[in-house]
């Protein structure tokens, strides 16, 4: 498991044995079943989350008290809730397993010490961080400029074995809208 993160880093950095060495050392893997929580309301974040097989998402529940799905990460994506990480705030969301899975955590002291022994993965971290920030600008341009149907259509284009993964009220909650819109959008054979 731990192989999975180091591959994924050296996708885009160079890393040494002595950095494999360093890296192995600051994390710890777990094995997570299906509906963990990682991180609840009102509980300060204190770690990065890398998916190394399953799937994660992070949700807040809203003023009409439904939870909205704010993102999923997959095998190889990172998830934490940034916000409270770089605040030490409490948090407002959950981070919970979606399926049984098995993720790489980073505590977030251990991080900066990482940073510091192994000043590339400053730069891992940046690109990564970057490719998450555009999807998330993306995701937002979605949601004001496409349809119910565009949305949901384009979510299926990009990722059609993702949507085979996860529960479509799960889904629907991600794209913004009911469990009953999406049934109707689903049963047009979009």
């Amino acid at each position: 498991m731990l192989n999975n993160l180091t591959d994924h880093i050296k996708k885009f950095v160079e890393l040494n044995e002595a950095d494999i060495a360093i890296i192995n050392a600051a994390v710890v893997v777990k094995q997570v079943k299906k509906k963990t929580y990682l991180l609840e309301p009102d509980h300060i974040c204190k770690d990065v989350y890398f998916v190394s097989k399953g799937c994660l998402r992070s949700y807040f529940i809203n003023k009409k008290l439904n939870e909205q799905i704010t993102q999923f990460a997959i095998e190889n994506w990172w998830m934490s809730d940034y916000y409270s990480l770089e605040s030490d705030k409490p948090s407002n969301c959950y981070i919970q397993a979606v399926e049984n899975s098995e993720i790489i955590s980073i505590n977030k002291n251990k991080l900066e010490e990482l940073f510091e022994k192994t000043p590339r993965l400053e730069r891992y971290f940046r690109i990564v961080q970057q490719r998450a920030f555009t999807a998330a600008q993306k995701r937002i341009e979605y949601i004001y400029s496409f349809s119910d149907e565009e949305r949901y259509r384009n979510f299926r284009d990009r990722f059609p074995d993702f949507i085979q993964r996860i529960p479509q009220y799960m889904l629907a909650s991600y794209l913004g809208f009911t469990p009953q819109f999406m049934s109707k959008i689903r049963a047009k054979k979009i």
